[in-house]
């Protein structure tokens, strides 16, 4: 079974947060478990444990996402760009992975996925989300 990097898998996260996303504004039924395997043949906990966390502390990342993109509000992003910046708040403040390496990832995917602003938007919010924490 080849071992997919975790920049790999932060891929088909923003795919499967994209998914849920159009799914909410549709207001149709899902399953996250469904929709993680349709994206990743692999059962993997990376996945699954960024996912849930996104979907579970949406209301406080999307809060704190507002807070810090001058006047304007996630629900303006394009949903690529919504689950980049949520995925990069969630690993920022829920896990054990490196500030620099959920920046820098982030940042990453922004770089192949959303424009020039909205990718300068991505890293002043995880910068402020960043240096908010440290206090």
């Amino acid at each position: 079974m080849e071992q997919l990097s975790r920049s790999e898998l932060r891929k088909k996260i923003m795919t499967i947060l994209y998914q849920i996303n159009v799914y909410d504004k549709n207001k149709m039924n899902y399953n996250i478990d469904d929709i993680i395997k349709e994206v990743s043949e692999i059962d993997n906990e990376f996945i699954k444990e960024i996912v849930y966390g996104v979907v579970t502390y949406k209301a406080d990342i999307d809060n704190l996402a507002n807070k810090y993109l001058n006047n304007w509000t996630i629900d303006r992003l394009g949903n690529t760009d919504q689950a980049i910046l949520r995925m990069g708040i969630y690993e920022l403040l829920y896990t054990k992975t490196p500030e620099v390496v959920s920046i820098n990832e982030a940042i990453e995917l922004a770089k192949i996925y959303s424009d020039d602003d909205v990718r300068k938007m991505i890293n002043g919010v995880l910068d402020k989300v960043y240096h908010s924490k440290e206090n």
